[in-house]
């Protein structure tokens, strides 16, 4: 059985990197290195040395790894990027979806956009109770909701708050929970509830203690599945960070070639799950490109 559709549900794109965390600026220094925290990081791979991470690029990677579409999400360390990520929409319609990103404020953004994504672990103010007029809203322009929770159970309570009384909305929660953290399990859960899906954005960068094929993470998206069901797990690489240590290509392909999944369960993890959740159409087959080795 081949994977006709897959779906990367979590990633991210910017034309000028101009974040903030803690206070302090990111900025791209050169040769895919940004200023983090103060530090110098390997923010993106090398080769992104003008420190553009645009969708053309990421398409080129999407074709050699039979990628059909995508889903732009975004952080606060590479600062808002709605405009650029606007273009992107207009630009390739068909396999784009974006996510504008919401900053605390009144005026976050809707219009062009699939969804409004929520770093909720960075929020000043963790109660998530109070965004309860913005997933309202969200549910009313039958948008998603994009949300990175912080680590463990500390806001699955506020999160079942806001489900239960937004039920017709779409939730993707992101990271995977934060796998390799205490209480984990408790953000899948959330699952169990109709409209609310899992992605594993971010996967490979909580192991990468362990690095490639990822035994443990493959063991993890097994776990979840046993919680909330296979249906409920999307497939996500958080490119370009985790594309530091790996190939675009090795994100999918620990997935496709363990044994320790059906190929129905690869196929609904890589791709169908996500195209339903996110309303993709349908796409024209990607036919692998064959590589110099």
């Amino acid at each position: 059985m081949s994977i006709d559709v897959i779906i990367d549900a979590h990633l991210h794109l910017w034309k000028k990197q101009d974040g903030l965390v803690n206070g302090l600026p990111v900025r791209h220094i050169g040769n895919g290195i940004s200023s983090f925290m103060g530090e110098a990081r390997q923010m993106m791979p090398a080769y992104m040395d003008d420190g553009e991470n645009t969708a053309e690029r990421l398409i080129g990677n999407m074709n050699y790894a039979c990628v059909n579409g995508c889903v732009c999400t975004q952080e606060y360390m590479d600062g808002n990027q709605d405009d650029y990520l606007l273009s992107v929409r207009k630009k390739y319609p068909d396999r784009f979806r974006v996510c504008s990103l919401y900053w605390e404020k009144p005026d976050y953004r809707t219009d062009g956009f699939d969804g409004i994504k929520i770093c909720a672990s960075r929020l000043a103010d963790k109660d998530l109770k109070k965004l309860l007029p913005v997933f309202k809203d969200a549910e009313q322009r039958d948008m998603f909701i994009s949300i990175d929770l912080c680590d463990g159970a500390e806001q699955t309570e506020d999160m079942q708050y806001l489900i239960e009384r937004c039920p017709d909305l779409r939730i993707a929660i992101g990271h995977f929970g934060m796998v390799t953290t205490d209480g984990w399990q408790e953000q899948i859960k959330l699952a169990r509830n109709k409209n609310v899906f899992i992605e594993s954005g971010g996967l490979t960068w909580l192991f990468n203690y362990e690095y490639y094929p990822y035994p443990s993470a493959i063991e993890a998206v097994k776990e979840a599945a046993d919680i909330c069901g296979i249906e409920k797990l999307m497939w996500g690489s958080d490119y370009p960070r985790t594309m530091t240590e790996i190939t675009y290509k090795m994100a999918v392909r620990f997935i496709r070639e363990t044994e320790r999944f059906t190929e129905a369960e690869k196929k609904a993890f890589l791709g169908e799950n996500a195209q339903k959740f996110y309303r993709f159409g349908e796409f024209e087959r990607l036919e692998p490109i064959p590589n110099m080795l």
